[in-house]
């Protein structure tokens, strides 16, 4: 199955960001576009220790991130760069990124669903 993804479902649409997701099999896949200034942080609050649930394999196609994890290490990914982050991370983007992860349906759908609480 193939999808352009301009067709995957929209996920957030705030201002400049947008996230569109989409769960295939047992795997989930999101695309998201950030602005500059982005702050991870404020979305996550109400999940586990107000960080991501998932982990997360991808590729940022923009622009770069900037994670920390749980136990405090800080790693950027920039733009062609691949990237595993583990469940338990939070990011920010000081000048804007775009990005395609990919991760299992139950812990990304437990962020999708927070997701739309706040922003649906």
């Amino acid at each position: 199955m193939a999808t352009p993804i301009e067709d995957l479902p929209l996920e957030v649409a705030q201002g400049e960001m947008q996230t569109r997701y989409i769960e295939l099999g047992d795997m989930a896949v999101r695309h998201a576009r950030v602005p500059a200034g982005t702050d991870f942080g404020p979305v996550l609050q109400g999940l586990p220790d107000d960080r991501c649930p998932s982990p997360h394999w991808g590729i940022v196609l923009e622009g770069s991130l900037r994670l920390e994890h749980a136990d405090g290490t800080v790693e950027t990914a920039n733009a062609g760069e691949v990237y595993y982050w583990p469940a338990g991370h939070t990011a920010t983007s000081a000048g804007g990124a775009v990005f395609l992860e990919v991760g299992p349906v139950a812990p990304m759908r437990q962020f999708h669903d927070h997701a739309l609480r706040l922003f649906g």
